[in-house]
């Protein structure tokens, strides 16, 4: 079998999206960079598995200035640790689509290698950014407008409950009224891991028919790489884009403390082992990036194949990519 999953013509409608994301961005006074998918660093999540590459199988692997010769590269799963080192360097406003890797995601919506779109701009505000990234939906989506909502109201008005102020047995609750399955699983403690559930069962599911939704302000403790806002509860500043119940993008007002992603760093790796996953690297050229002061800024990472297929009328991604991992 040669031939692609997604037909020409489609292809063609692919390519014709892709350039208007490109003038999207240029006319908005963005410049395009490219940076490596591989690399020493990679993002530290306890959920994201990036793809190791051992240096012996480098036709020249060259002990690097740390001497890590015998520690793995990295197939990178987002651009981001990269991409901050050019805005700590003096780049005010870049995007880059590229490909990038995560071990693991496969499925209607998941593939292995998949294209990513990724912008930073300084000086944005949680704000101008949810703005930026609603008007680029409207445009490549053809819709009238984009809808704001915080991480709770989507939760009140989907799952009647308030996930910021519930316990974890309050949750579970909320799952049974809802006849969600609970089958191996009734036994998680995790707040977490219940508000995960809840949002991908009730929430998730409803969100951007009418209308894209940019959902904001997360629970703190999924603050990723977003700063975290005080407040009763505290809030994460990070929001994510949904369009026909379809996740497509993800974006943070940027941390910019050292010492406070190490300490996540640790925390996420501690988690991965409880997981039974390995721990990825805690230090970072990256962290070098934050000590010498990086900018207050916005960036978003958005899933080009996804966005493709909802444009286009599609059911899957393997509708819109030439060859995904199954026929690669």
């Amino acid at each position: 079998m040669f031939q692609p999953s997604a037909d020409i013509e489609t292809l063609r409608h692919r390519a014709a999206l892709v350039a208007r994301l490109r003038d999207f961005f240029e006319n908005r006074g963005f410049f395009e960079v490219d940076t490596p998918a591989l690399s020493q660093d990679t993002v530290v999540d306890r959920f994201l598995n990036p793809i190791p590459i051992a240096r012996d199988q480098l036709e020249d692997g060259q002990t690097d200035q740390q001497g890590t010769d015998d520690a793995p590269l990295w197939l990178q799963t987002s651009p981001e640790f990269a991409m901050k080192r050019l805005i700590a360097s003096g780049a005010e406003a870049i995007y880059q689509i590229t490909r990038a890797f995560r071990a693991g995601e496969t499925g209607k919506w998941h593939n292995p290698e998949f294209t990513m779109l990724e912008w930073y701009r300084v000086g944005d505000s949680p704000q101008s950014a949810m703005e930026l990234l609603g008007e680029l939906a409207v445009s490549i989506l053809d819709r009238t407008g984009f809808e704001l909502l915080t991480y709770q109201q989507a939760f009140q008005q989907h799952a009647g409950c308030d996930p910021l102020i519930a316990d974890v047995e309050q949750l579970k609750q909320v799952a049974k009224s809802h006849s969600v399955s609970m089958i191996g699983i009734e036994q998680e403690s995790e707040i977490d891991f219940w508000r995960d559930l809840l949002l991908t069962q009730l929430v998730e599911p409803k969100l951007g028919f009418e209308k894209p939704v940019i959902i904001h302000d997360w629970p703190a403790s999924q603050a990723a790489l977003a700063i975290v806002r005080p407040g009763h509860p505290p809030v994460a500043e990070r929001f994510e884009l949904y369009a026909d119940g379809i996740e497509l993008a993800n974006g943070y007002h940027e941390l910019r403390d050292p010492d406070e992603l190490r300490r996540r760093n640790q925390t996420a790796n501690q988690l991965r082992e409880q997981d039974g996953r390995l721990p990825l690297p805690g230090e970072s050229r990256m962290i070098k990036a934050m000590e010498s002061g990086l900018p207050a800024c916005c960036g978003v990472a958005l899933g080009v194949d996804r966005l493709v297929a909802l444009a286009l009328g599609k059911k899957s991604l393997r509708e819109v990519m030439a060859f995904p991992i199954d026929i690669a």
